[in-house]
């Protein structure tokens, strides 16, 4: 992010890194509540925002940010960790999606369907009640193999999936993969990207 416009071609570019989006949104969102309050209906000026922002970012201000920019060259930015590398039953249930990262057939081996009702798992919104015709309906979307019963099934039965006992009411149930099913949900979000 940098605090000059493309028509300000002679400005200095200052940029403004924060480690925690969602601390910076916070932080952010508190700053312009505590303007509103005090002058109400009034949108902050030009430097007033900017301050605001170079505060969110964990600076003194805005001069303060523009200071350490000109003293030092900003840092990249940190690489990511590398994923963990895929075992070979999860490169296999890889294997079993389309480009899209819809399941295109059922794993014939049992740790790779294992495997790969995580992909389907990985289509469901936590805290949210589904219907069964609801299931039914992200599951047909997230298989090209025409059968969307048998993974709804096994979803259940490996307590990804909960359900009530007159299967009135779905949920998905929180869950801790490990290592090797992280690495595998992280390739299917990159297909769906």
């Amino acid at each position: 992010m940098t605090t000059t416009s493309s028509a300000d071609r002679g400005r200095q570019l200052v940029p403004l890194h924060c480690d925690d989006l969602s601390q910076f949104a916070k932080s952010l969102r508190a700053q312009l509540g505590e303007h509103l309050q005090t002058t109400p209906g009034a949108a902050p000026s030009h430097v007033q925002l900017l301050n605001m922002l170079a505060r969110s970012a964990g600076h003194r201000s805005m001069q303060a940010l523009r200071a350490q920019a000109v003293l030092k060259p900003p840092a990249a930015p940190p690489a990511p960790a590398p994923a963990a590398a895929l075992g070979a039953h999860a490169q296999k249930a890889l294997t079993q999606f389309d480009e899209h990262g819809r399941l295109s057939r059922w794993p014939y081996k049992f740790s790779v369907q294992r495997l790969a009702m995580w992909g389907l798992w990985l289509r469901f919104d936590s805290g949210r009640p589904y219907t069964e015709r609801e299931v039914n309906e992200i599951l047909k979307a997230w298989t090209t193999y025409g059968d969307h019963v048998t993974p709804r099934r096994e979803l259940v039965e490996m307590k990804l999936l909960g359900r009530k006992d007159d299967c009135s009411v779905y949920w998905k149930e929180p869950q801790r993969p490990t290592d090797e099913i992280r690495a595998l949900l992280q390739a299917l979000r990159a297909r769906q990207a």
